[in-house]
């Protein structure tokens, strides 16, 4: 029997008094598809959990977007994520990651690859010190103020560059911490 430990990053959840998906309901979604070692992580929508049935990223992820509209009632975009693709996130990190605080580095989950076609437009002078750089699926971005205050987050987060993907954004220490739980 073959087990994989993943993560799962659920999008815009309990954010602002709506959407509310609380975390011991969230863990007994996860166990009542099968999963083992469920735990999660914050408030906002990240778990972990052991999957031994052998499904891909793409039907684990389906499957708890369609238990939790079940459950809850709305729909709720998810991705899901491998061990060894979380680490590869903290590990391929072009930032110094080491040297900075987690607010100040930032990472954007897709769903699928993005070309860097999509981000041709952006004038990455005019943003500096802010930077970003694409990766295995992830945008890294580095906005010394934080994301609150970033222009260039709010410019990355626009239709164009975001059409027909799930993206869904963590900070360096949730992105960190995500790695670590599915280590098990």
């Amino acid at each position: 029997m073959t087990t994989t430990r993943y993560g799962a990053l659920l999008r815009g959840i309990n954010v602002g008094g709506s959407r509310k998906v609380p975390m011991a309901a969230l863990r007994d979604v996860l166990t009542g598809l099968g999963h083992r070692d469920v735990a999660t992580y914050l408030q906002s929508g990240n778990a972990v959990f052991t999957d031994t049935g052998g499904a891909d990223e793409t039907t684990l992820a389906a499957s708890l977007v369609d238990a939790i509209h079940e459950t809850f009632g709305f729909p709720v975009e998810c991705l899901v994520r491998d061990a060894a693709h979380l680490r590869a996130v903290v590990d391929e990190c072009p930032f110094p990651a080491a040297d900075l605080q987690g607010k100040q580095l930032h990472v954007t989950y897709y769903s699928a690859t993005v070309a860097p076609e999509r981000f041709a437009g952006i004038d990455r002078k005019a943003f500096l010190p802010e930077e970003f750089r694409l990766g295995d699926r992830v945008l890294y971005l580095y906005a010394p103020d934080g994301i609150g205050r970033s222009k260039l987050a709010e410019t990355l987060s626009r239709p164009r560059t975001t059409k027909g993907l799930v993206a869904t954004t963590r900070n360096w220490n949730t992105v960190v911490k995500m790695a670590e739980l599915t280590r098990g």
